[in-house]
Order: C-alpha cells, then structure tokens, then sequence
C-alpha cells in the first residue's frame, strides 16, 4: 500500500493542481490569512470596482472546513484523477481545456441574476461530476451504503442530498449545465455531425507543451467510447 506522499505524486498534473489550490485556499481561509469575501465573486466588484482576482478565486473556494468540504475534495481526488487518467489519459491540454471552458461558462451563468452564486469551486466540481457519470454512465455507485445506482444519474442524486441537508441548489445545477454543455459540444455534436466547434486550442496545447509538470504526451483523438477501462467496477460514496 503506497504512502500519502506516493499516492500524492502518483495524481495527474491538472487534478493536483486544482484540488491543492482548492485545499491551500481553503486552509487560509480556515486560519484567518482571507475572508470568504475574498473569494466571492461579485460582478458588481469585478466589472464596476475592478476587482478582477474574484475571477479567479472563486473557482477554487470550497467553503470553510466541514463534512461538504470534505466531500468536495474526494469528487476531485476520486471523479477528476479517474477522468484525467482514463478518457484524458495522454490527453492532458484538453483536460486543461475542459477546466478552463467550464471556468469560463460558470463565470458567464453566474453573472447572470437569476443565478448568481458567489463561490464557484462547487460548480467546477459538480462539472467534473457530471462530465465523469457521462463517461462511464453505467459504473455502479453506492450510496452511503444504503442506496445503488448507475453513475449516469449521481449528479442529479448529489444534488437532491445537497438539497435534502440544506446547501443551495444553485451551484450545484450551475455545475451540471456547464458539464452537459462541454459534454454536448464536445461528444454529442461532433458524433451528430462529425464537426467538433470546440477544440483545445493552440494555446493551451502550447502551455502543456512547455510547462515540464504537465505531461507533454498528447493523443488528439479522443478515446474510444466503448472502452471499457472501468466497466463492470463499482464504487462507493461515503463509506
């Protein structure tokens, strides 16, 4: 059984990255170094008072330490690690690129007023969520222990518990829309029409390329959907 530091290590590049941003942000927050109002994305503040970092801190703010804390940082260790190192495997600026798109479609929906959610690293996760239950539909997941079902349907499952123990539903449907919407463009279009309008571009291949943590192996062709790497395996939620 690998330690702590090698199971560490062994995590691919972009999930490591974003889960210790989110830890980090989350530790400073805990010990009084920030504010949650540092990390609240306000577009009033942003676009009128130029307070541009809300942009960015947002997406890695997971709330103070708590049982959803908690449960946020092991859809990122367990959906995000087994997305980037299965569909994504080899394929790390467009795991890159899927992070930056639904950064950018959760920036755009929660500007918008019906929708406005301060804290977005939710959403990111709950993306990561639903783009993982997209690609391995029919792994089995367990519940707590007490309830089994497909992995097509644990975003919206997710969703009901968040309601049921009293978290806004808000950020976690905002999630879901921009992981369906990646989703749609990137796999459900192009098999409709064979014309993908949403490819990594230049620039982050170029980033990956030239940044030696990421892994500069890249594979342009996306990975078969009838493989079946995690078919047939189960996992489990909560215990």
């Amino acid at each position: 059984m690998s330690s702590p530091a090698e199971w560490y290590k062994s995590l691919p590049p972009v999930t490591k990255i974003y889960g210790t941003a989110c830890l980090v942000c989350t530790v400073a927050c805990q010990i009084g170094l920030l504010t949650p109002f540092d990390f609240a994305y306000i577009p009033r503040l942003v676009f009128f008072n130029f307070q541009v970092h809300k942009l960015f801190t947002t997406l890695f703010f997971l709330g103070k330490f708590s049982i959803n804390f908690g449960i946020r940082l092991l859809m990122i260790a367990r959906y995000g690690v087994q997305l980037e190192s299965g569909p994504f495997q080899g394929r790390t600026a467009d795991f890159l690129w899927m992070m930056i798109f639904g950064a950018f479609s959760l920036l755009v929906l929660a500007a918008i007023p019906p929708l406005q959610s301060p804290f977005l690293g939710i959403s990111l996760v709950f993306m990561l969520l639903y783009v993982w239950s997209r690609e391995f539909p029919n792994a089995s997941i367990s519940i707590y222990g007490l309830v089994n079902l497909k992995a097509f349907y644990l975003p919206w499952a997710m969703l009901c518990l968040d309601v049921i123990f009293g978290s806004p539903i808000i950020p976690d449907l905002l999630g879901i829309v921009a992981g369906h919407l990646f989703y749609f463009l990137t796999v459900l279009h192009p098999l409709a029409t064979g014309r993908n309008i949403l490819k990594t571009p230049q620039w982050v291949q170029k980033l990956v390329q030239r940044t030696r943590y990421f892994n500069p192996v890249q594979n342009s062709a996306r990975a078969d959907r009838t493989d079946p790497v995690f078919r047939g395996r189960s996992y489990r939620l909560g215990g």
